[in-house]
């Protein structure tokens, strides 16, 4: 469940490789790979990664849904947008097609915005129950994962995939635990010194998902991984 790796660099290499691996495997099963995005500046490396050519050529690119895990309500061409950071990083750098990127839009009003994310959604995976193929998230300093902050209702929201974080600054729109734990394989990337303490937190104290929401997400046993540096790691006890 939990690998650690040398370096930042070595770590985003190997997710990148995993997202290659995991987009062919669902192409050559369904035809298609869904993936949801994170933003930030460890994912931002792994993009990065894909766009060499020995990731570039392995991804069977018109096989790729894109989706993001949450979005800042900002402008697309804001620094704070995941969506842009993707665009910079990745997406305009590899042959997928445009119809099958599905940024959340969200310059609005963000409960608007979540409505409309969540129709898309459904629309999208007609199937029950919603399944994206791999979900990539973060670790925030204070537990959170995508926009899930500690204490917000939208930790416990059980109904709505989506989600609009008005507390935040920028407000934000997310997806919900009730998709996120439907996933076939998440992977949380954390790196740094700085989030040596939350790790342990999360990893090691009690559960309490409504304080530390990345313990919240669960898809089930085989279906999550936790890609992390050495330093975010030096503050385990033990690595299972």
């Amino acid at each position: 469940m939990i690998r650690v790796f040398p370096d930042a660099e070595a770590l985003s290499r190997a997710a990148a490789a995993l997202f290659a691996r995991a987009a062919q495997r669902a192409a050559r099963l369904a035809g298609r790979f869904v993936v949801a995005l994170a933003g930030g500046q460890t994912p931002r490396r792994a993009y990065e990664w894909l766009t060499r050519p020995e990731c570039r050529e392995a991804v069977p690119w018109e096989a790729v849904h894109v989706f993001w895990g949450d979005e800042r309500c900002v402008p697309f061409e804001d620094p704070r947008s995941n969506a842009w950071l993707a665009h910079e990083a990745l997406l305009q750098h590899v042959p997928i097609p445009s119809h099958q990127i599905h940024p959340i839009r969200c310059e609005g009003d963000p409960e608007e915005a979540a409505v409309r994310y969540e129709a898309l959604l459904r629309a999208f995976f007609r199937e029950a129950p919603p399944r994206f193929d791999l979900i990539l998230l973060g670790l925030g300093e204070d537990g959170h994962t995508a926009s899930l902050f500690p204490f917000h209702p939208a930790v416990t929201e059980q109904r709505r995939w989506v989600a609009a974080v008005l507390e935040a600054d920028p407000p934000r729109v997310t997806l919900t635990l009730s998709i996120l734990n439907q996933a076939r394989r998440v992977v949380f990337l954390v790196t740094g010194a700085r989030k040596a303490e939350i790790l342990r937190a999360v990893w090691e104290g009690p559960f309490d998902p409504l304080r530390w929401p990345a313990q919240g997400v669960r898809p089930g046993p085989g279906r999550i991984l936790w890609m992390v540096d050495a330093e975010a790691a030096a503050g385990l006890s033990q690595i299972w």
